[in-house]
């Protein structure tokens, strides 16, 4: 008698983890946003934005402003500025930043979520999504919804610039790198070990960061989390604004001015309502 063969179980597929929301890990990152920052893009985008908003001499709303790191050098040379984050502890930094200015000259600051503007339609002469903004929104949907927003915000006429960090896509994938060390602004000594992943079907980048601040008189901490940014091209950005019903004004390679090209450091567009 031949015996019947068992009836295999299916095997339980693998679920594939879902990628971080595009604001998670920013409430962490508040602490050591401004040391990162100062040791890499630094102040070379603030002239930039200065010189767009003096030509246009309108009230202007900061997308993801952070710890005021554009913000608060804005209003200080006379712009009327609006910052809107949905992290507490950095808008909490944007606010000790901001008492440097005298009232009449202080952001009004929301926490609110950027895909859905707390503002009346037409309330805004600009609109800036700064340094990667649009990256951090990790689907499709959610980039509808935030342009939907801006256009509806918008004067008619109205600006929309947008800066787009253009390498995410070729950055190589590495696990517990050092990537920078210094010293901070208490004296302590501060490491970033990072390691980066890369997610190619769903376009995504996550940076998996881990601070070690060493103080002086005091046992090192340890603070980790992760930061998942999209790859967006730029043929991909001026379709979608086209879309819907902005007309591209400029695409700069440079904050100095220089025209695009797809190997420029720097990615600016420029569209208005």
């Amino acid at each position: 008698m031949i015996p019947k063969p068992r009836a295999s179980r299916p095997k339980p597929r693998t679920a594939r983890p879902k990628p971080s929301e595009g604001w998670h890990g920013w409430d962490d990152y508040a602490a050591y946003y401004d040391w990162e920052n100062a040791r890499t893009v630094g102040r070379r985008d603030v002239a930039f934005w200065r010189r767009t908003i003096a030509r246009e001499s309108v009230p202007t709303l900061e997308l993801g402003c952070g710890t005021g790191r554009l913000l608060v050098p804005l209003a200080r040379s006379g712009a009327r500025m609006t910052g809107i984050d949905r992290s507490t502890p950095m808008l909490a930094r944007t606010r000790v930043r901001a008492r440097s200015l005298g009232p009449v000259a202080r952001p009004w600051l929301l926490r609110a979520d950027i895909r859905a503007l707390p503002f009346p339609s037409a309330s805004f002469g600009v609109v800036m999504a700064p340094y990667g903004l649009l990256q951090s929104l990790v689907r499709e949907s959610d980039l509808s919804q935030l342009l939907d927003e801006v256009r509806r915000v918008l004067t008619p006429g109205g600006l929309f610039g947008i800066d787009l960090v253009p390498d995410l896509p070729k950055w190589r994938e590495y696990t517990g790198r050092v990537s920078l060390k210094g010293a901070s602004a208490r004296g302590s000594e501060i490491t970033l070990v990072e390691s980066v992943r890369q997610d190619r079907r769903r376009g995504l980048t996550m940076f998996d960061e881990t601070f070690v601040e060493r103080p002086r008189s005091a046992p090192p901490t340890r603070r980790s989390f992760t930061l998942t940014f999209r790859t967006l091209s730029m043929d991909a950005v001026l379709r979608r604004l086209e879309r819907r019903g902005f007309a591209i004004e400029a695409r700069w390679g440079s904050y100095e001015g220089d025209p695009w090209t797809p190997g420029a450091d720097v990615w600016l567009v420029m569209a208005r309502k």
